[in-house]
């Protein structure tokens, strides 16, 4: 363990955890494995994710089978399988929660992805998910959506922890994080303990250079001054979002206010490195992990990322590297053409898509697996 290059993360700050979940992963000594021998610290989850593990594989067959002899619909029958791995997953993290003070060994739970617009029902339904786990080392995912942001700020305030996903852009980042801390801060006048509650803000990363590379392609095609900037651009854009938010990071919860509110026990809202698995061949399949290797972070990665940074990853702290040039490509796109606004809202809306289709796909597997259990 000690020249594993994924349990060596830990040594610079950054919690390495797994964005997959499956019944037998949990059930057949895989993820206490992971646990032990990567120092695997956590778990994400999304309706893509139940999706494949439930409609790809047999694992949940038998429970299938049983609840619909009770009666139970589609919706039932999901919720009740998910809530059950993240349960299971849970309690597998519990001691490693427990051993970090409640830092890490969360698993995160998605309120259904069609919420993604709807406030008041996000948090109704996060309330509702919070108290059906029962469990303290669980995130509900919340989307860094306008209208999940007075959700975010109203379920911290009830001691909720919340797992903020679908954040693209900057200045939404500042608004979450303003959610949080807005939320720690009615608890501290209510006189509610603020340890208790955690909160992690899910930047999404690949995505981001998925969309801009192309847009860069045609600058290059073009030729001219612009297609030597795009070249420089290039496969740089994600990396340099995700460190101008830990720039912000550092300015929101390094300050003397949330410095108050520390000495009474809150906790940071940490930054989580999400989508860091290489979308383009041509980039290494460690990219998005090697370069935000930093204090006080988190990187969610599916098992195929986890593999390969098992392999050939080199650890190294550089969050904080290269800043200025991080700033000088952000500052590039404008002048290329791409608006960063657009893109970023471009992104949110397909993210969210992105997430209602599994779940309406697994709704009709499950529709269709129901009845078909019992022949």
């Amino acid at each position: 363990m000690k020249n594993n290059p994924l349990s060596r993360l830990g040594s610079f700050g950054q919690s390495i955890w797994l964005d997959y979940i499956r019944r037998d992963l949990i059930t057949g000594g895989k993820l206490r494995r992971l646990i032990e021998e990567d120092g695997l610290r956590g778990m994400t989850s999304n309706p893509s994710i139940f999706e494949k593990a439930i409609a790809e594989s047999h694992d949940y067959d038998e429970n299938i089978r049983s609840m619909t002899v009770e009666g139970k619909n589609a919706n039932e029958i999901y919720e009740a399988l998910s809530q059950r791995d993240v349960q299971l997953a849970a309690d597998e993290f519990r001691p490693l929660y427990e051993k970090t003070d409640g830092k890490d060994g969360y698993v995160s739970l998605e309120v259904n992805p069609h919420l993604a617009h709807d406030t008041n029902g996000t948090i109704q339904e996060a309330r509702r998910l919070w108290s059906a786990l029962n469990r303290p080392n669980v995130f509900i995912k919340i989307p860094a959506t306008n209208e999940g942001l007075p959700a975010i700020q109203q379920l911290i305030s009830e001691g909720i922890n919340v797992n903020v996903t679908l954040l693209f852009s900057l200045p939404r980042y500042r608004q979450v994080a303003e959610a949080y801390i807005g939320g720690i801060e009615a608890r501290a006048a209510q006189g509610k303990a603020l340890k208790q509650v955690a909160s992690v803000a899910s930047f999404f990363v690949s995505r981001i250079d998925a969309l801009v590379d192309p847009l860069l392609d045609k600058s290059i095609t073009q030729g001219g001054k612009n297609a030597d900037i795009a070249k420089k651009l290039r496969g740089e854009v994600a990396i340099a979002s995700a460190k101008m938010a830990y720039q912000i990071y550092r300015e929101v919860f390094g300050n003397e206010h949330f410095m108050r509110l520390a000495d009474q026990g809150a906790l940071v809202q940490r930054l989580l490195w999400a989508s860091t698995s290489s979308k383009n061949p041509d980039y290494s399949d460690v990219k998005y992990i090697e370069a935000l290797i930093g204090p006080d972070t988190v990187n969610t990665a599916p098992l195929e990322t986890l593999d390969a940074y098992r392999n050939h990853g080199e650890p190294e702290n550089r969050l904080e590297q290269d800043i200025k040039e991080a700033s000088w490509v952000l500052e590039r796109l404008p002048e290329l053409g791409i608006s960063i606004d657009n893109m970023t809202r471009q992104l949110e809306d397909e993210g969210v898509e992105k997430f209602n289709k599994p779940f309406d796909k697994l709704m009709a597997t499950l529709a269709e697996k129901a009845p078909a259990s019992l022949k």
